[in-house]
């Protein structure tokens, strides 16, 4: 009788171990998912917005559109961060500002459908501005609903949480293909799939299980919130010196992404490069930068087990350098292979100081503050980078370049050597200083 008693406590352990093993599966799946969905919405629009522009007459307005995104995140992350932590639990958050941000990505789509090349620069860009202004905040309660989730269940941040970030790099790159291959690189209809994308988010949320609010007695403004917040992290120097350098990192990436494609266009003005395929299919030859991603966030956890945050991130500094200087010198043509090296290093660029960032951001905030961390990070980076970055690279392009018409759509034409060349400078820069004064602990 004791032998069976045991045997049957045995099987149902082992029955429980199934259980949970399944449960926790189904968590990961879930998340996969909803990072795939969160990265789709950004990856309709991101990469061909300055194509679009360009052909309705916008072109020069392209850094301006970008900066609106950096705008939006200075202040939007850290409200919705703080909200999420302390009053709404983020899951349900993550719904309402993808729901809003769709509503308003559709009416973008539906002015600039009725209007075209008449439409208004103020009408388009103030629809736009509002759009992202509920979607940018997204990203990093995303990132916090993600380890929180996993955090709860018991499963290794480290370990899984580049994991399921790759099914966002993943559907980054659908929906870059998927506006691609259906033409709608120039068109309204790319405004429409990523509104597409953000609805069907907005309803997955309410399958995602719930995330903990952080328990308070008192009472605080939503300002004194956010002073008493992660903000104060600021005062730890180390951390203060990290966010600022994920800053100047992040403006690296918003100049590929704004700029990459009206690049990789104005080789139409070129009769020997006016059908190649990096002309026609921009967005496709920019997926390779998406596709490197996925493979090189599979290494950000090994990385992290053996190398310190500083030495991931010179990483992400070397190769930012060398894909400047592949864009400076590449071509569509016998140099093709330059131009597809810079993007395979523009995804190793990218997941060496933003993943990794993400873990150190949470490594050093922890629990009580993981929404609101994460949202000054996308302040910092998102934010004041993008806004910086977008900018000053426009003022670069213009510098260097000069609009041209061929086939009756404006594209843009001069010395991209140049401006692709200053870029590289500030990338080599920017390494050499950090080096110098960023000295971090390991993360666990």
């Amino acid at each position: 009788m004791q032998t069976y008693d045991m045997k049957n406590h045995g099987e149902s352990e082992n029955f429980i171990y199934i259980c949970k093993n399944h449960t926790k599966m189904g968590l990961k799946i879930k998340l996969a998912i909803t990072c795939f969905l969160q990265y789709a919405v950004m990856g309709a629009y991101t990469t061909s917005l300055g194509r679009y522009l360009v052909n309705i007459g916008m072109g020069d307005k392209i850094g301006l559109f970008f900066a609106m995104i950096g705008i939006v995140s200075i202040l939007m992350p850290a409200i919705i961060g703080t909200i999420g932590d302390r009053w709404i639990q983020a899951q349900r958050l993550l719904g309402i500002c993808h729901l809003i941000a769709a509503a308003m990505m559709l009416a973008t789509a539906y002015y600039g459908y009725k209007n075209g090349s008449g439409s208004s620069f103020g009408v388009l860009f103030i629809l736009f501005s509002f759009s992202i202004a509920f979607y940018m905040p997204t990203i990093s309660l995303c990132n916090s609903v993600t380890l929180d989730i996993l955090s709860n269940a018991g499963i290794d941040t480290v370990k899984f949480f580049a994991i399921i970030r790759m099914f966002g790099t993943i559907g980054f790159i659908f929906a870059m293909w998927s506006v691609d291959l259906l033409g709608f690189q120039t068109s309204h209809l790319q405004f429409v799939t990523s509104s597409i994308f953000g609805i069907a988010l907005a309803l997955f949320t309410l399958a995602l299980p719930h995330c903990h609010t952080r328990e308070t007695k008192e009472r605080h403004s939503l300002l004194q919130a956010l002073r008493q917040s992660a903000f104060s992290l600021f005062r730890q120097k180390q951390f203060a010196i990290f966010l600022i350098f994920s800053m100047l990192l992040n403006i690296c990436l918003q100049i590929t992404n704004s700029f990459a494609n009206p690049f990789f266009n104005s080789f139409g003005t070129i009769k020997q490069f006016a059908d190649t395929f990096g002309v026609n299919h921009a967005n496709i030859l920019m997926s390779f930068g998406q596709m490197s991603e996925t493979l090189c966030m599979l290494l950000v956890p090994f990385l992290l087990r053996h190398l310190d945050i500083k030495k991931v991130m010179l990483m992400a500094m070397v190769a930012w350098t060398i894909h400047f200087g592949m864009f400076a010198f590449g071509n569509p043509g016998e140099r093709m292979w330059m131009l597809v090296f810079a993007m395979i290093l523009y995804g190793m660029a990218f997941d060496f100081y933003s993943i990794a960032g993400t873990l150190f951001v949470d490594e050093v905030t922890g629990n009580g503050m993981r929404a609101s961390g994460q949202g000054v990070y996308m302040i910092m980076t998102g934010g004041f980078g993008t806004m910086i970055g977008t900018l000053w690279a426009q003022m670069v392009v213009n510098t260097y370049t000069a609009p041209v018409n061929v086939a009756q759509t404006s594209y843009t034409a001069g010395n991209w050597q140049a401006v692709w060349s200053v870029f590289a400078v500030y990338a080599l820069i920017t390494g050499i200083v950090f080096a110098i004064i960023f000295k971090p602990k390991k993360i666990r």
